[in-house]
């Protein structure tokens, strides 16, 4: 069956806009807390039996699994939270290290609020910068404890339950261990980005066991694995450097974990069925990308809607950065058969969007975290 452009959403259909770069109607969506701190998603999607308990019938995902029970880690005992975390010592560190100043000496700030700022204000936005990013990763963490669990009660497979409930195991230790960082070495909390709100509730919301994968193993834990490694690069923190690196040994087992599953299940789909996947896959992308324009650092910081958007459209770097975070999401969703189905419907979106280059890229130190033997704490990962 040949794909046309008519059998396609539009980006309207798909994101609810025709402009993918629009920056005002990405700032227009900020997270807030719900009153009563809850947050209800109905979960449509059948739990499946299976009475197949053949252990090894899949291979590779047998192997992910016995690999995935020796490579647990403490995150109470293994990492050292007796290390003491000024946070604006960490951000006069950072910025030494990674040259921060001189983005904000290329951007012409004249005429908004920044332009009146001294060291008080941009201390603030240092220290709320780093609260905002480790919230997320809160948040996205909680998402993927809540999905991995339903990956447990929807796969059809013995062998992808059982890794799935190793995955669970992995997903709560790593909401305790930012949790207590945010709480016990940072200054405060945010609420999930409206945008990472919105991606998490159609992830859960989806009855397809195999959007569960797409949506959290393959593009959120894909996104994060790759932000994981850039704040890990950038940190000067100890203590966040070696969370973040022992979060990443798990997280490379995640992401392999979702293209083993789906591999041989996307070859099985009509043209039909792999465009509303390449749709989903596009949709999550856009969210990913928008959440990080940090809305709710910006409202706290009492910056207007439409000076940010000034301040955000001048910075290539910002760009940079975002494309940086599809490194591992575009070979994975490649390796899928996902980029070139639907005439190469997919590969377009993401040649537009400037991430396409990743397409082969491949990562030694990741594919040696999904398979290693033993945790990163045994294995003295740095």
């Amino acid at each position: 069956m040949t794909t046309t452009a008519d059998d396609m959403r539009s980006n309207r259909d798909i994101i609810g806009r025709d402009d993918v770069t629009d920056v005002a109607a990405v700032l227009a969506m900020v997270g807030h807390d719900e009153p009563d701190g809850r947050h209800l998603v109905d979960d449509p999607c059948p739990a499946e039996f299976t009475w197949d308990y053949q252990k090894g019938a899949k291979p590779k995902l047998d192997k992910l699994y016995e690999k995935a029970k020796n490579a647990q880690w403490n995150g109470t005992t293994d990492l050292p939270w007796d290390t003491e975390v000024d946070q604006e010592k960490v951000v006069i560190a950072n910025r030494e290290a990674n040259g921060d100043n001189l983005r904000w000496a290329n951007t012409d700030i004249s005429g908004t609020v920044l332009e009146k700022w001294g060291d008080k204000e941009w201390m603030r936005f240092g220290v709320e910068n780093q609260n905002w990013m480790l919230s997320q990763f809160l948040h996205g963490e909680q998402g993927a404890l809540l999905c991995t669990a339903k990956i447990v009660e929807t796969v059809p497979w013995i062998d992808a339950k059982y890794y799935a409930a190793t995955q669970v195991v992995d997903e709560a230790r790593h909401v305790e261990v930012f949790s207590r960082y945010l709480d016990e070495k940072l200054s405060g909390h945010y609420p999930i980005n409206a945008h990472l709100g919105l991606l998490l509730d159609d992830i859960i919301q989806d009855r397809r066991w195999d959007m569960t994968y797409l949506g959290m193993q393959i593009m959120v834990e894909g996104l994060a694995l790759a932000a994981f490694g850039f704040i890990h690069g950038m940190t000067t923190e100890p203590l966040l450097k070696r969370l973040l690196r022992y979060v990443m040994a798990d997280e490379a087992r995640h992401v392999a974990f979702g293209v083993l599953s789906l591999q041989e299940y996307y070859q099985e789909l009509s043209s039909a069925e792999l465009r509303e996947r390449q749709e989903f896959a596009f949709e999550a992308a856009v969210r990913m990308k928008d959440r990080m324009l940090m809305q709710e650092m910006w409202e706290r910081m009492e910056v207007p809607p439409d000076q940010v958007v000034r301040i955000i459209t001048q910075g290539p770097e910002r760009d940079d950065f975002q494309i940086l975070l599809f490194s591992k999401i575009v070979p994975n969703l490649k390796k899928l058969g996902l980029l070139d189905a639907a005439d190469g419907w997919l590969r377009e979106k993401f040649t537009e969007m400037g991430a396409i280059a990743f397409e082969d890229l491949s990562d030694a130190t990741e594919d040696a975290d999904a398979f290693a033997d033993g945790s990163p704490a045994e294995r003295q990962v740095v």
